[in-house]
């Protein structure tokens, strides 16, 4: 891992999005940065595949 961020800094970090985000949204800022991530990965998921079908697709025009 690049950043190597240890357990004192993810506290540090968490108690300042506590007090940034208060204790009453920390769950759903959490939520919509795990949907955010989720729809992110099947989209890039998506393109990967759409790319080699399209792969597959043209090499039978390239032998030709």
């Amino acid at each position: 891992m690049p950043f190597n961020i240890g357990l004192p800094e993810l506290l540090i970090i968490l108690v300042i999005a506590l007090v940034i985000f208060g204790a009453g949204k920390l769950p759903g800022v959490g939520r919509a940065l795990g949907q955010s991530i989720r729809e992110f990965k099947e989209a890039s998921e998506g393109k990967s595949q759409a790319v080699q079908t399209s792969e597959h697709k043209e090499e039978p025009k390239a032998q030709a």
